[in-house]
């Protein structure tokens, strides 16, 4: 591909089916298709006599059941978070149940405990604090499945978001939903921070010794580091897309959209909302954007 964005919108899978994704990782897809999920959420089993897991999933018994018969009466010694959103961590009581295996990944503290707050794609969910038996920072590394995974702290999408590094000559990141080929990562406030998010795809970048990325929906990414390299090309040319329709007179977040999202899905509009937010608050911490008032999507923008 060039560094221009060309998305990969098909992906060959069988829901409820493993598929190989290189030697001793099989993907499962969870039925969760949507906008905001592609065909759905990629379940990983990692090993071969005993098992890591990552990411358990939206939950569901149909999901439990495919991955349980995969891992086929194999020890599993750890389930590992990419991150806590919803359709990647809602499976994972059933699946500690049905395992015994141990927790890791970053943690998650919320403001308020049972909060009921909706998502950039619209469902509401309950907020809920999650500590893992094993929190992994940036660096550290996890022996899970007879394989060792080393942590990236990559926020952005999510602040409790880690990429996670496999050991072995193929070069596997677990990328989660940081990079994904069907589209690009939704980067919704407030837990959404784009300046975050684009200093992760930077640290991605320099990273050569990946060669496969295995994502958290969609298929695997051959030569990461050139979708990487396109996402930052692609992200500073919204960036300045969005700086134009301002100065263009544009004034409030919802009227960027109608300019910059043109022919976009009517249930995709909430979301580019937020990541329009996400980026006004970039330009606005670079003293390129004034906001009066409490940033929202109507609320008025001029240039700086």
């Amino acid at each position: 591909m060039s560094d221009k964005l060309s998305f990969r919108t098909s992906m060959d899978f069988t829901y409820g089916e493993p598929k190989q994704m290189v030697v001793g990782v099989a993907r499962i897809v969870a039925d969760n298709p949507g906008p905001f999920t592609f065909k759905g959420t990629n379940t990983y089993i990692v090993g071969t006599s005993e098992l890591a897991i990552v990411d358990p999933g939206p939950g569901g018994d149909a999901h439990l059941a495919a991955v349980m018969k995969a891992v086929a009466g194999r020890p599993v010694t750890h389930i590992v978070l990419t991150h806590t959103h919803h359709d990647h961590f809602d499976g994972l009581p059933e699946m500690v149940a049905a395992t015994g295996a141990k927790t890791a990944g970053f943690g998650r503290k919320v403001a308020q405990p049972g909060r009921v707050r909706r998502s950039a794609s619209g469902a509401e969910h309950v907020d809920r604090d999650f500590v893992p038996d094993i929190a992994l920072g940036h660096g550290d590394t996890l022996r899970a499945g007879g394989r060792t995974f080393s942590a990236l702290h990559t926020p952005g999408h999510a602040p409790d978001h880690l990429a996670l590094a496999l050991d072995g000559d193929d070069g596997v990141l677990f990328s989660g939903d940081h990079v994904m080929g069907w589209n690009t990562s939704v980067v919704a406030p407030p837990e959404g921070r784009m300046l975050d998010y684009m200093r992760s795809l930077d640290l991605l970048l320099g990273r050569t010794q990946d060669r496969v990325y295995l994502p958290g929906h969609g298929d695997r990414i051959d030569s990461p580091q050139r979708w990487v390299k396109a996402f930052i090309i692609h992200r500073n040319a919204r960036e300045m897309a969005i700086l134009d329709a301002i100065k263009g007179g544009q004034e409030t977040i919802r009227k960027v959209v109608g300019v910059v999202y043109r022919g976009l899905d009517a249930r995709l509009v909430d979301a580019a909302c937020l990541s329009v937010q996400a980026h006004v608050e970039h330009l606005h911490d670079r003293g390129l954007v004034r906001v009066a008032g409490q940033l929202s999507s109507d609320h008025e923008l001029s240039a700086a």
